[in-house]
């Protein structure tokens, strides 16, 4: 694959789970940065930033649903509203330990959600995410 994205931006309070992220996302060797940004509160100050450049502008964001001070639906309802979609399309996945139904119908509601997996994030998953929409 010759494709490769500018950047990943992983948004999940738990370390130990943006570690794994980190080496799958590396191990595939389908991106030129990651970033790993612990709550949804620091994620939307990093994506607002004035200097952020369209290179730094993720082209993906995986999202956790259950974090504290903001969880991913309190995200999802401030990120929706950020000028940053009109400078570049970002496709973001919900990756949680939900296996709750409603969740994933839930998701669904959202027009810049484009999909919902189940943690851990596995190679296969994260190549087949880039073939989709990079390729």
């Amino acid at each position: 694959m010759t494709t490769k994205l500018n950047s990943v931006l992983l948004i999940d309070d738990d370390e130990p789970t943006n570690f794994i992220a980190k080496m799958i996302v590396s191990k595939a060797d389908l991106n030129n940065s990651t970033e790993a940004i612990q709550s949804g509160t620091k994620a939307l100050e990093f994506l607002k930033k004035e200097e952020l450049t369209h290179n730094d502008i993720p082209d993906l964001i995986f999202l956790d649903i259950n974090m504290p001070t903001m969880n991913g639906w309190e995200f999802l309802e401030e990120y929706k509203e950020l000028e940053i979609h009109k400078k570049k399309k970002i496709y973001l996945y919900m990756l949680t330990t939900s296996m709750n139904d409603e969740d994933e119908y839930r998701s669904q509601k959202y027009e810049h959600v484009d999909g919902f997996l189940i943690k851990p994030l596995t190679l296969k998953a994260y190549t087949e995410i880039v073939k989709k929409h990079f390729v």
